[in-house]
Parts: C-alpha cells; sequence; structure tokens
C-alpha cells in the first residue's frame, strides 16, 4: 500500500510540473462580462481598448475592455503588461517567478530522488530509502509549487533626466529661459518661434498668432524623474485638450488629433512648420517640430513631453505600440514616424489628468494658462494663408487669398499691451479694431 501511495505522489509531481503556465492541457480561463455572461477563452491581446481572446473553438474573439468585469479588466491590464514587459526588457519584480532552467535542474534532481526511493523500496523493502523519496518530493514540491502564474509587473525605475542637459537644449532658442527644482523642469517663452508662422493653412479659423505669458508660476513644467505608467494613456481617446509635449523652442505641442477628434494635418489646419492658433491666438504644434533638428543638431531630442520623455526624430529601430522605445539603460523616448499618429501614440509615463476635464477632452494638470484677447471666430472658407512676416518688433502682417484676392491683416501690441489689428481689404479700404491689456 505504501509503494501505491509514493507512485501516486510521483505522479501528482510530474502534473504539477506540466502545469505551469503555458504548458499544454491548461483549461481555458473563464471570463465574466459586465452582462454576467460566462465564456471560456484565452488571452491574446490588448491594444486600443480592444482585447483579443482565442476561444475552444480557435476562434478570436475582440471585445472592448469595458464589456469584461471589473476583475477581468484588472487581469487584462497586468496581462497585457507582463507580456510587454517581456518584449521591453522590463525589471520584473524579485517577489516573481517564472519557470527558469535553474528551477528544472532542481526539478529533476528532486524527480531522480523520487524514482532511486521507488527503485530501492521494491528491490530491497527497506523503508529507509523512504527519506530519499520525501526529500525528493519536498525539492519537486516547493519549486513546482512557486507562483507561476502572472508575474507582478513592477513599475520599471527609469533614469532621471539629466538637467543640466536639457537646459542645453533649450538654451539654444533665444527668449527660452528654464529654472528647476526637485521634480521639474520649468520652461519659459513668450510662445512665438523664431520662424514663420502659418503659411501653407488652407483651413482657417481666422486666428493670428501673438504672445503669450509662458513664465513664472504659468511655465511649462516637465518632470525631471519620469515614471513609467501602470496603464498609459491612449493619445487617440484621451488629451485632445492640452499640450502632451514642449518643443525645445518653448513651444507647446498639441495632439495630433485636434478637439473634435480630426487629423489636424490631414484636414489642413496646419501650416508648414506643422502649428497653427487656437482660440486665444495661442501658437502651436499639432505635428512633431523636426525643424528644430537643424539647430539641435541630429540625433538629439525634439522636445520633452509633458510625462518627461524626450522626443526624438524618425529612427530605423523597432518602435513600441507608443512609438517609443527604452535604452539598454532602462531610460526611455519616443520617436516620429510619417503617418498618424506621427508621435506619442500613449502617454507611457505618468502623468495627472485634470479633474475638470473628461476623455477625449481632457488634458494633464497643470497647465500654463491662456487667456482670450479677442472673440472666437468662425473658419473662413476658401481661405488660404500665402504670406507672413515681421514688420518690426512685436509687429506682424498676414496675408490671405480668398477667391483670388488678397487680404491682409497688420498687427502688433505696444508696451502697454494694447492690441491693435488692421484689416486691409483688396481695394485698399480697411478697419481698425483695438483691444485693451488682457487680465490676469
Amino acid at each position: 500500500m505504501k509503494y501505491l501511495i509514493l507512485i501516486i505522489l510521483v505522479v501528482l509531481s510530474f502534473s504539477s510540473i506540466s502545469a505551469h503556465e503555458g504548458g499544454h492541457g491548461i483549461p481555458l480561463k473563464q471570463w465574466e462580462l459586465a452582462t454576467n455572461k460566462l465564456f471560456k477563452a484565452d488571452f491574446i491581446k490588448y491594444e486600443n481598448d480592444e482585447v483579443w481572446l482565442l476561444d475552444s473553438d480557435h476562434t478570436i474573439r475582440i471585445f472592448q475592455i469595458s464589456d469584461f468585469s471589473d476583475e477581468d479588466q484588472k487581469y487584462i491590464k497586468n496581462k497585457s503588461e507582463y507580456i510587454h514587459s517581456l518584449n521591453t526588457n522590463t525589471t520584473i519584480e524579485s517577489g516573481s517567478q517564472s519557470f527558469s532552467s535553474y528551477n528544472g535542474a532542481l526539478i529533476g534532481l528532486g524527480i531522480f530522488l523520487l524514482c532511486f526511493s521507488l527503485f530501492k523500496l521494491i528491490k530491497q523493502k527497506k523503508s529507509i530509502y523512504l527519506i530519499h523519496g520525501v526529500l525528493g518530493l519536498g525539492v519537486v514540491l516547493i519549486v513546482s509549487c512557486k507562483d507561476t502564474s502572472i508575474p507582478k509587473t513592477g513599475r520599471r525605475e527609469v533614469p532621471s533626466n539629466d538637467v543640466s542637459l536639457m537646459q542645453t537644449y533649450f538654451g539654444k532658442f533665444e527668449g527660452v529661459t528654464t529654472r528647476s527644482d526637485e521634480n521639474y523642469l520649468y520652461v519659459s517663452s513668450n510662445g512665438l518661434p523664431d520662424h514663420d508662422m502659418m503659411v501653407g493653412i488652407t483651413n482657417w479659423q481666422q486666428q493670428v498668432p501673438i504672445n503669450q505669458d509662458y513664465t513664472g508660476d504659468n511655465s511649462w513644467a516637465i518632470p525631471i524623474h519620469p515614471k513609467m505608467a501602470e496603464h498609459p494613456l491612449s493619445t487617440k481617446t484621451n488629451l485632445l485638450k492640452g499640450a502632451i509635449a514642449v518643443a525645445v523652442n518653448g513651444i507647446p505641442i498639441f495632439n495630433p488629433l485636434n478637439n473634435r477628434g480630426e487629423d489636424a494635418n490631414a484636414i489642413g489646419e496646419l501650416d508648414n512648420w506643422g502649428g497653427h492658433c487656437g482660440r486665444a491666438d495661442d501658437y502651436h504644434y499639432h505635428l512633431p517640430p523636426l525643424h528644430l533638428q537643424d539647430q539641435v543638431g541630429t540625433g538629439n531630442p525634439v522636445a520633452y513631453a509633458v510625462d518627461g520623455f524626450p522626443v526624438y526624430g524618425e529612427t530605423t529601430d523597432t518602435l513600441d505600440a507608443y512609438l517609443g522605445k527604452t535604452n539598454p539603460d532602462g531610460s526611455y523616448q519616443y520617436h516620429t514616424i510619417k503617418e498618424y499618429p506621427y508621435f506619442i501614440a500613449g502617454m507611457r509615463g505618468e502623468v495627472q489628468l485634470d479633474p475638470k476635464t473628461k476623455a477625449p477632452e481632457n488634458q494633464v494638470y497643470p497647465q500654463p494658462r491662456t487667456q482670450e484677447l479677442r472673440p472666437a471666430l468662425r473658419p473662413l472658407r476658401g481661405a488660404k494663408i500665402i504670406d507672413f512676416k515681421s514688420l518690426g518688433e512685436n509687429s506682424y502682417a498676414l496675408t490671405y487669398s480668398l477667391d483670388s484676392k488678397e487680404y491682409t491683416i497688420n498687427y502688433g501690441w505696444n508696451s502697454a499691451g494694447t492690441y491693435t489689428y488692421e484689416f486691409i481689404n483688396p481695394d485698399g479700404t480697411s478697419t481698425v479694431e483695438t483691444y485693451k491689456p488682457r487680465q490676469k
């Protein structure tokens, strides 16, 4: 009878070995939908809020993450993070285990002791050999019973930003200043780039670029100690308001999608430099400003995302789902591509969201404030901006064509903050509008 019990224990130990995750013969996971419906399937992937599963008929089934129970949503996200960590050299917490070759060697030793014990008991019928069996069984159980379910993916530690190096990039542009504290690098500017603007826009809402007060407490803040987000935010379904990055020339970069969810570049809203003006006549980019590489140098970042990670130009390296990559030293960086989503497909780092906003029109908090000077105007259908030039300090001229005729807006502001706009018609007549200083 005791030999039969020992044989059963050996069989059970082999079963425990073959039952580690990824082995054959594992039952399909049971899933629960928010409607309380249950079904069984294997997890394949989670991407863009879609969950891919393989059922018992080997049919791929696609669901929205919101279709699942809270418990299954947590499982899906943890599983996805773990799979992503394997593909990006994510450091797994030391408490989690995998079925390593070292564990395999221990299992082999345990099986050997079990077999040796069984053989001796059958041949010589001496109970002393039970010690070998117990020892072997103990080794097998200890190793094979370790948790081989989804390892906990720790938030990968990434190096802090080199503040001095960051300041050299921003310092290449006149009028851009920086300061730092223990947590942030603060970037100050007047919101106007040193290149021409607006030319090439064919879908224009009649805004023109004016200065902004991105200084003091209203500066852009870039984290010095970025952290990897447990659940990165897709920029397709989030952050349609506010900036997601700051260019090294002090100009904010918004989501490539406008606040209506349209590709601003594809519908003609952007100029030849990838930017345009918002409702507050605030100039900003919607595309990564690769033209800045001429000033910062190829191979250097053209911007920093508001999660603290740098944005570089194009690369031949393999990028992850967020259009970024992890470097050997553990640092992370975004890159750009030619088509939508162009850059930062998802906010890989941790950010705080403005509680007053809701997805998709949410934004990272805090954001520097802009204040509307003129009433918001409607799109001028058929207009195309054909020229923009400086007329002197704080003075500009914008020319657009409409119905084969040219119109010009001469505008500027004085030291007291009074803004004057002269609208010149094709026949030479004009009207003037004046706006008093903005309230702070």
